[in-house]
């Protein structure tokens, strides 16, 4: 039986917590399970509104869509609602420009799909933790172009330039991924306040301790904290469960 656990912090630093976050282990529509991370840009409170906006716009047209496709469902909802927050954000000049980072998950069966615009991420616990998602950033793209190591990344000028954002143009461009969760453990949703503070080594760490996701993800967004809590962080923990439980 699937499980999950989502938890948001508004970090150290920031008076305004721009993250949003959306999970229902049933039905959603005709996905049999629905989850969401979502992190807004943007001045004037744009951001907060970017990231509400599109999750819960999101959640809403999911659940009127009549395709019966999951990669059909979340495609069309994720196009027709980056068209609907680009026309607020022209027809708003306080608005102009927002824009929202956006991981997007349904489970079916022993298969996880995931639909990424931006430098939220999806990662999967085996026996070691591996991330999915690839980044839409500057840094990701010089990085992937052999001009930047992985290491001084970290520390980039440029780490917080994305590339590509749900509500920035009006076309839009979603990467897709398909994963068997036949060995997988624990799925990991978060946004960037996450992983710009904390390596992937110590996310690992927690996430193989012997504890319940609650505290698991309490103890994530603590050590960002600890480490700065410079931006915003959201965690949201998936147990799949097994093909055992779901017979």
């Amino acid at each position: 039986m699937i499980s999950s656990f989502a938890l948001t912090d508004i970090g150290v630093r920031r008076k305004l917590n721009e993250d949003y976050v959306f999970a229902c282990d049933g039905k959603v529509g005709n996905l049999p399970n629905l989850y969401i991370v979502a992190d807004g840009m943007g001045g004037h409170k744009a951001g907060d509104y970017a990231s509400r906006f599109t999750v819960e716009h999101l959640v809403e047209e999911i659940r009127a869509c009549g395709e019966k496709k999951p990669r059909d469902i979340m495609e069309s909802v994720l196009l027709s609602v980056n068209r609907e927050l680009f026309d607020v954000a022209e027809s708003d000049a306080e608005r102009h420009g927002m824009g929202t980072t956006l991981v997007m998950a349904t489970i079916v069966g022993n298969t996880l799909l995931v639909a990424n615009v931006g430098d939220s991420r999806l990662y999967i616990l085996e026996e070691r933790l591996r991330q999915v998602t690839i980044d839409h950033s500057l840094v990701e793209e010089m990085i992937l172009s052999g001009d930047l190591d992985e290491k001084k990344a970290r520390n980039h000028p440029d780490k917080n330039v994305i590339t590509r954002a749900v509500g920035v143009d009006r076309a839009l461009v979603v990467d897709f991924f398909l994963e068997d969760l036949s060995r997988t453990k624990a799925i990991l949703m978060c946004t960037d306040g996450l992983t710009n503070m904390i390596e992937d080594e110590e996310i690992e760490r927690i996430l193989q301790l012997d504890l319940d996701a609650q505290l698991k993800a309490e103890l994530l967004i603590e050590d960002a904290n600890r480490f700065g809590g410079k931006d915003n962080i959201s965690v949201l923990l998936i147990d799949p469960g097994s093909e055992e439980e779901d017979d």
